[in-house]
């Protein structure tokens, strides 16, 4: 009996559905502009090359899934342009095609794309640029970012170190443009959180560090200063690998090695996190990263918005991802939101080693008028950013 009640409600909870809902099809294009990658002194750890798609194609699946009792339907158009390809007419097709881009891109590619006459309705996902100012000064009103910014990582990290009482750092940072702007950041999260920058030195070392690190890391850190946590900035993953257990001076490692603040990774299986890393693996065949994690986060939340609205207007849907109706079940332990006043998808950022989840900020004790997570990255009285205010 009971299992014939709960089958009959189910037939008149489809049927309201059904009637509800009116067909909505909905197409969601993806652009991703290959980037030389710099030669680094290891290939253990290389770039998979449908780095981003993988995650598209996961949130895809999702979106069908939840469509297909709604009358729904998603589809993908993929534009990926090769190195000294026009990424720009890229850009115009998918447009032409659909106002919803997922976008992996360096920093002024996206703006390009973002002042296109033809994005002036859109809304561009970004998926891999983590350069703050993209949040502050240089944002747009047509770009969201479900990646992390610089600055929310390395505020994570800040807040662990308060809370280990490891307030004295010293960092090492690479030669590369995104080295020296993690390092920037980790002096900015610093004063934010009353942690002290000892010393900040260049990584200048020409050896081979598979052969040489145990002679040569010793000597490069020898002259630090007293400290408690060594913070590596080397984004490009070339040396940063040789320096923990390698230093003058036997101390925690943190900021890209060690301890490393991150969107997403492999250890986290919380929060019903584990099925989303089952499913990634089963469609892709690895782990799931960091822009593949974003671009997820950016085909589930069109697929939210659009469920949500029954709408597959950009501008309902835009509306919809600002407002405090919107939320994101993004398996880190709660809700995911958009910032209103940059675009910024709001997120826990878990602390993690090659082997466990260590940590998950926003830490205990670091407290907001709003919510907690706005205590990573620019805040709304500190940003520059006026896009969204307009």
């Amino acid at each position: 009996m009971f299992v014939r009640v709960i089958a009959n409600y189910l037939v008149i909870l489809w049927f309201c559905c059904s009637a509800a809902y009116a067909d909505i099809a909905v197409t969601i294009g993806y652009l991703e502009q290959v980037e030389p990658q710099p030669p680094v002194l290891s290939n253990l750890d290389p770039i998979p090359e449908n780095e981003g798609l993988a995650g598209v194609e996961v949130g895809l699946k999702d979106n069908a899934t939840t469509g297909r009792f709604l009358k729904q339907t998603y589809a993908l158009e993929t534009r990926v342009v090769e190195e000294g390809g026009d990424f720009e007419s890229a850009a115009r097709e998918l447009l032409a095609v659909t106002p919803f881009l997922i976008v992996k891109a360096p920093e002024n590619q996206l703006l390009r794309v973002a002042d296109l006459p033809e994005a002036a309705g859109a809304i561009l996902f970004n998926t891999s640029a983590e350069e703050t100012g993209l949040r502050d000064a240089a944002c747009r009103s047509n770009i969201l970012h479900t990646l992390p910014s610089r600055a929310m990582r390395t505020d994570a990290l800040a807040q662990f170190g308060v809370r280990k009482k490891w307030t004295d750092w010293v960092v090492i940072a690479g030669p590369y443009p995104a080295d020296q702007a993690f390092a920037d950041a980790i002096e900015k999260s610093a004063r934010k959180f009353g942690i002290r920058i000892r010393e900040r030195k260049a990584w200048d070392v020409s050896a081979d560090m598979r052969r040489s690190a145990f002679q040569e890391l010793p000597l490069f850190t020898q002259d630090f200063p007293e400290h408690d946590l060594v913070v590596v900035a080397d984004e490009t993953d070339d040396f940063g690998r040789y320096v923990p257990y390698n230093s003058w001076v036997p101390r925690p490692v943190g900021g890209t090695e060690g301890i490393v603040p991150v969107a997403w990774d492999r250890t986290v299986e919380q929060w019903g996190a584990a099925q989303l890393q089952s499913r990634f693996e089963k469609t892709a065949g690895r782990s799931m990263r960091p822009v593949d994690y974003a671009a997820w986060a950016a085909m589930r939340a069109i697929g939210e918005a659009v469920t949500r609205t029954n709408q597959a207007d950009a501008g309902a849907v835009r509306d919809y991802l600002l407002s405090g109706k919107f939320e994101l079940a993004g398996f880190k332990g709660r809700p995911l939101t958009f910032r209103t006043w940059n675009g910024q998808l709001r997120q826990p950022i878990p602390l993690v080693h090659p082997r466990a989840l260590v940590a998950q900020a926003p830490l205990e004790g670091f407290l907001h008028q709003r919510t907690e997570l706005d205590t990573l990255g620019i805040d709304e009285a500190e940003s520059a950013c006026t896009a969204f205010r307009e």
